[in-house]
């Protein structure tokens, strides 16, 4: 087994407002489409890698409770959690060292209530 994770989904209530907010904080696009009455934005993927989408339906409903997703922070985390603020998130957990192995990780509230972590080696 390569990845024990394959795909994760990202719940939103305001789905343009929560594809402007990843857009503004990764740096990246973010593929929309609609599937069977849900709205999906995917992110980039490699075909390889693990990736995931932000959606949009009657069965999503973001939390800051439960799973906890980390995104790449690239090579440092701190420019991701300096674009979340300025995005209308709220950081709640800065860059913080965990280990020269490990590297940094940080935390966030996104615009849709959704608790979720960066990492970055640097």
């Amino acid at each position: 087994m390569e990845n024990v994770i394959n795909f994760f989904d990202i719940p939103a209530t305001d789905f343009s407002r929560a594809v402007s907010f990843y857009k503004a904080i990764l740096g990246l696009e973010i593929t929309e489409t609609e599937i069977s009455g849900t709205q999906m934005g995917f992110f980039p993927s490699d075909g390889k890698n693990a990736s995931g989408a932000i959606v949009q339906g009657a069965d999503y409903k973001p939390s800051a409770d439960g799973v906890l997703v980390y995104l790449n922070g690239g090579h440092d985390l701190q420019t991701v959690l300096d674009r979340v603020a300025s995005n209308n998130g709220k950081v709640i957990v800065p860059k913080t060292h965990i280990s020269p192995e490990v590297g940094y990780i940080g935390m966030f509230i996104d615009t849709e209530g959704n608790k979720m972590a960066v990492h970055s080696i640097n």
